[in-house]
């Protein structure tokens, strides 16, 4: 479709509305701000200190959502995101776990890798073991969105209004900026080996100006020899006199207490310590001012989709827990980023003609350590010595099997040794249904139910049950799906200590903010429930275009026109 005619199509629209609708219409800017990590409450937890253009205008001027939740039972990164960007469950969209088993390669599977898309211009694959583990399985440097199974909602600006429309998404993560750029837009996210944002062949075959003069710039390398300090006087923190708290993970040259030294900017682990600080979302928010400017968006009728997903709460929060002193500056500090990112917009768009939608990919447990001083018994599970377990020797004697019945764990997913159970001539669900029972007997698992069950819909009618069924793809979900019981955590984050990990169905992990502002909203605070499947098809229903294919949400009549 030609800007003619999409211009055309909207001045009909705007032909059978009243004039207040008409003035409402047409937002000339979607900017869609996930905030990796943000559990529904830290806002007003850690609102002290927040200045006036950040998270304060969004809740003053929008509609803040206060008991928003996902449905969906693995609550991690790529599933909260791609669920945001498509309104569907991830058994629909495909995006079940941030790494599942590819049982034909006979190894584990990072959700956006791709090898037919490489990085563009880029020397290496990121290996960043010390604080996002899952990147371990990544066998290629390759990304692209082909694994999400559905339309996004930046797809379906794209669809509707042609090529006019500019979709763009932005992260520190790959899997953060992926879900929302979707098929149709592009994608940038933060290289750490790379110490620049890349994106891959999928998107783009080169770099325009516009990004090498921003690398060029080196806000990255603006950082070294510095320190993360409070960026408030001390006595105006919760956390103040708990700058040293023992679950904390201790970096070597980062330690856990303040200041914390990025050291140089040739040291091996600078940018990886950027990313567990607020730097890494001040790095990601000029890299999108940059962006709005070259590419010119916003500055005509014809709307632009603009995602920009924040992670430092994510890697502060494994790192020293939601409840630390780390955890609060950084929220006083991403009110500042937002603030400042929002002032960029006003002054080039325009707030009021900008839909703005702040959300988070999943909530977030407190660290074990910290739960017990509160009296609150939080304890871990490990796989290593299950099938030791006399259930499990039992099924072993049962079936008549020598080797061990679990190949591999793979939070939430348990995956069967299959080849030994065909050897053996079994009935695989049979094994799969036995295996279920006997770890659902163990201390803290609260549900084991195996694939067959959840391919044939019998998973309890409880919330969790629904959780389970919402997450389960077919080709891509384990054999048998744990879930652990409330304050029970792996022992093993894939190999990393860690104060706190995600990943449940419980409130601490489906509760985030979802708040809408912008024009022809109402302000207020919403009790009712709503799910984040809703998010996109309110997106949708605000521009007057259909919802991704996949999205089984609602839209929210509180965040449209009245």
């Amino acid at each position: 479709m030609s800007k003619r005619n999409i211009l055309k199509a909207a001045t009909l629209i705007a032909a059978v509305q009243t004039p207040a609708q008409a003035e409402d219409a047409a937002p000339r800017l979607v900017l869609q701000i996930t905030v990796d990590q943000l559990r529904g409450d830290l806002i007003a937890r850690y609102g002290a200190g927040f200045g006036e253009g950040g998270f304060r205008h969004l809740v003053e001027n929008g509609a803040w959502f206060v008991n928003a939740h996902h449905r969906h039972a693995n609550t991690e990164t790529i599933v909260g995101h791609a669920t945001l960007a498509t309104g569907a469950d991830p058994g629909v969209h495909g995006m079940v776990a941030n790494v599942w088993f590819d049982r034909d390669a006979g190894q584990l599977f990072y959700n956006v890798q791709d090898p037919d898309f490489p990085l563009v211009g880029a020397a290496g694959i990121d290996r960043d073991a010390e604080v996002d583990p899952t990147q371990r399985a990544a066998t290629t440097d390759g990304r692209s969105p082909r694994n999400i199974l559905t339309s996004t909602i930046g797809d379906e600006i794209r669809l509707h209004f042609g090529p006019e429309a500019k979709v763009f998404g932005v992260s520190v993560k790959d899997r953060g900026a992926i879900p929302f750029a979707g098929h149709a837009g592009q994608a940038y996210w933060f290289s750490k080996a790379e110490g620049r944002f890349v994106t891959s062949a999928f998107y783009r075959s080169d770099y325009p100006e516009w990004v090498q003069t921003w690398t060029r710039k080196d806000v990255v390398g603006s950082y070294a020899d510095t320190d993360w300090t409070l960026m408030l006087p001390p006595e105006t923190y919760a956390f103040a006199d708990r700058d040293d708290q023992p679950w904390e993970t201790d970096f070597p040259g980062w330690g856990r207490t303040f200041p914390h030294a990025y050291g140089p900017a040739d040291g091996k682990s600078y940018t990886t310590l950027l990313t567990v600080s607020p730097a890494g979302d001040e790095i990601t928010a000029d890299f999108a001012k940059a962006l709005i400017d070259a590419e010119g968006l916003g500055q005509d009728d014809v709307p632009d989709f603009l995602s920009v997903s924040l992670s430092s709460t994510d890697y502060v929060g494994h790192v020293f827990g939601p409840s630390s002193l780390e955890a609060e500056d950084n929220m006083k500090r991403l009110d500042r980023t937002l603030a400042d990112l929002l002032a960029h917009v006003d002054a080039k768009v325009g707030l009021d003609r900008t839909l703005i939608v702040l959300s988070a990919d999943h909530g977030a447990p407190e660290a074990p350590g910290y739960l017990a001083t509160l009296g609150i018994e939080a304890r871990t599970f490990s796989f290593d010595d299950v099938d030791a377990e006399p259930g499990f020797k039992r099924l072993q004697r049962e079936f008549g099997l020598s080797r061990e019945l679990i190949e591999s764990f793979t939070n939430p997913y348990v995956y069967l040794d299959r080849s030994a159970i065909e050897s053996a001539g079994l009935d695989a669900r049979a094994v799969e249904a036995a295996v279920a029972e006997e770890l659902q007997k163990l201390p803290g698992i609260a549900l084991a139910i195996g694939s067959a069950s959840l391919r044939a819909g019998a998973a309890p009618d409880t919330a969790v049950g629904r959780a389970v069924t919402a997450n389960f793809h077919p080709d891509r979900s384990g054999d048998v799906y744990v879930v652990f019981e409330p304050h029970w955590f792996v022992a093993d984050f894939d190999g990393l200590h860690v104060a706190s990990a995600h990943g449940s169905p419980w409130a601490y992990d489906t509760y985030v903010p979802v708040i809408f502002a912008g024009p022809g909203i109402q302000p207020g605070r919403i009790a009712r429930r709503i799910e984040t499947v809703d998010v996109a098809p309110t997106i949708a229903a605000r521009l007057g275009i259909k919802p991704p294919s996949g999205a089984s949400g609602e839209p929210l009549t509180e965040a449209l026109p009245r």
